[in-house]
């Protein structure tokens, strides 16, 4: 049915036999409908398949209100934003309500007293799903004005009685009526705000200044926390958990391969003004290892999680400064190399917290990872045996120099003179392309170094040079 076609009065509505049901029978209705199908009920969001995804269904299915349990950066916003999509594309409210009355059963004096008064002919209005959801990240500062509602002192001045419902200028939560509410990190909300959640949780109303209000809200309520809050802290109220009917623990990616998925997916992307950029697997694992070994590093605190935007973050900073070499190049192609990897302490430093503080350390740590991730990703793919005659080469005097300014083709001349160089980029299927030559060179002369086969001496040059030899 087009918008033109919608029945515009109450009188039309009864006519055309829609029915209005309750948010959560909404939700479970549309979601029945996408299992049916085999369809996602959220775009974008991997690694949850087999996890996340079945207790989110089995909750709505439930009818229940959710809480996602986990550290920062594990998709819980994206989540509570997704379920907007079990919404119906349009509902009927009646015209200018501020809660969304249902027009069949209206909860607001504003629209009892329009009915009253204009009876089938009271006008309808139709709202999409993105109005049925709000979303407040909580803070020490909300108040119940906020969420709830307060009397409005304007509408006071203007001649109503403190008395008259009317004065009421509503909160979010009521505004949300017949949709979403979600509330991230519910942990920080002052307690004496979450228990004004109490009613809006169970008894579905609201009580507002002593008023002797009742709003049968229906709202289906979203929440999120820090485990380390949620469980440690008893930041939130016994009485508000349990109000909750599920609560579901997120998680990070478990494989890089999946950090990897997620990274390209996310990563911000630009026209590079017909420069080619190519980031090859080799680097893409290196960065999603980094991210991976700092969730398992003793140095770095684990209470607040290592976010997946880290990893993302990484990759944008990586792929910048080979975009940057190759425009002052004047090169086709930009291709991501190991001494790129200095790009990503900017873009790390910010996104871990270490156990002792100190910046000198910090940076310590950063390269700790980063070398990690570098031999990890090494290893995958080359045994240090398969290079006996290149290191027999440098033994012997060969000596090579690297810099995130070098022009890729003194990579290429150098290739030329080094034993079995040319096969193992050949085995990490990289182009012929003197950018993908230059980063598969540097990939494999610093696994070299950090296996002990090479040793490597950092040079004072624009571009943080380094020398490798025997």
């Amino acid at each position: 049915m087009t918008n033109q076609n919608l029945p515009k009065t109450l009188g039309e509505l009864r006519e055309s036999g829609h029915s209005v049901v309750p948010v959560r029978e909404e939700l479970r209705r549309n979601l029945i409908g996408k299992l049916r199908s085999g369809e996602s009920i959220f775009s974008g969001v991997m690694g949850y398949e087999d996890t996340v995804i079945p207790q989110i269904e089995n909750a709505i299915l439930s009818g229940q209100d959710i809480i996602f349990l986990g550290e920062r950066g594990q998709a819980k916003t994206r989540m509570a934003r997704g379920l907007v999509n079990l919404l119906d594309e349009q509902i009927p409210i009646v015209f200018g309500s501020e809660i969304n009355d249902d027009p069949f059963e209206p909860i607001s004096r504003q629209a009892k007293d329009l009915i009253a008064e204009r009876g089938d002919d009271t006008p309808v209005e139709w709202v999409g799903r993105e109005r049925r959801y709000a979303e407040k990240l909580a803070t020490p500062d909300t108040t119940i004005a906020d969420l709830i509602g307060e009397v409005d002192p304007i509408k006071v001045a203007e001649g109503r009685y403190l008395s008259d419902e009317l004065t009421i200028h509503y909160g979010l939560i009521p505004r949300t009526n017949r949709g979403i509410f979600a509330i991230n990190e519910l942990p920080d909300l002052a307690e004496r705000i979450q228990v004004g959640l109490l009613n809006i949780m169970e008894e579905r109303d609201v009580q507002i200044r002593g008023y002797r209000v009742r709003l049968p809200l229906d709202v289906y309520v979203v929440a999120s926390a820090n485990p380390e809050d949620y469980t440690n802290r008893g930041r939130i109220i016994t009485p508000l958990k349990d109000r909750y009917g599920s609560q579901i623990r997120t998680h990070y990616p478990e494989t890089t391969e999946l950090e990897i998925d997620i990274m390209t997916q996310e990563a911000v992307t630009f026209s590079s003004d017909g420069i080619q950029v190519v980031v090859p697997l080799y680097i893409q694992e290196i960065i999603a290892e980094v991210t991976h070994l700092a969730r398992r590093s003793h140095d770095i605190s684990q209470r607040s999680g290592v976010s997946v935007r880290m990893s993302i973050a990484n990759y944008e900073n990586m792929v910048s400064n080979s975009l940057k070499r190759a425009i002052r190049a004047n090169e086709k192609q930009a291709v991501p190399r190991i001494s790129d990897l200095r790009a990503v302490f900017a873009s790390t430093t910010g996104k871990i917290e270490l156990e002792t503080m100190g910046d000198a350390q910090e940076e310590r740590v950063i390269e700790k990872l980063i070398q990690g991730a570098i031999v990890s990703t090494f290893n995958k793919y080359f045994s240090v045996r398969d290079f006996e005659d290149l290191v027999l080469a440098f033994d012997n005097g060969l000596a090579v120099e690297v810099s995130d300014s070098m022009n890729a083709m003194e990579y290429v001349h150098q290739v030329s003179h080094m034993d079995g160089m040319r096969d193992a980029i050949k085995k990490l299927d990289l182009s012929g392309e003197p950018a993908a030559v230059a980063s598969g060179v540097e990939f494999i002369l610093e696994g070299l170094h950090l296996n002990r086969r090479l040793n490597k001496d950092r040079m004072a040059v624009a571009g943080g040079g380094a020398r490798y030899a025997g």
